[in-house]
């Protein structure tokens, strides 16, 4: 491999990593600011709604889980 393409290839993998940081931070921001969207995520992808509550109980914000969960109990479908 000469250096030509080993600078290309890490400049591909940085892109990716960049890409994949802006996508994860912009679901977080979505399931943080939408009830709705939460709700949609736990019917369609509950482990990642579960990553969402762990990294909001690591960061000292208790309770959200237990709150939705009450509410989407007692909304009407």
């Amino acid at each position: 491999m000469n250096p030509q393409s080993s600078v290309r290839f890490i400049k591909g993998i940085l892109i990716l990593e960049v890409i994949g940081v802006l996508g994860a931070y912009t679901l977080y921001f979505k399931m943080n600011s939408s009830e709705d969207f939460r709700h949609t995520m736990k019917r369609r992808c509950p482990s990642v709604l579960e990553a969402y509550y762990k990294s909001n109980e690591w960061a000292g914000i208790y309770g959200l889980k237990e709150m939705d969960e009450e509410k989407w109990l007692t909304k009407k479908p």
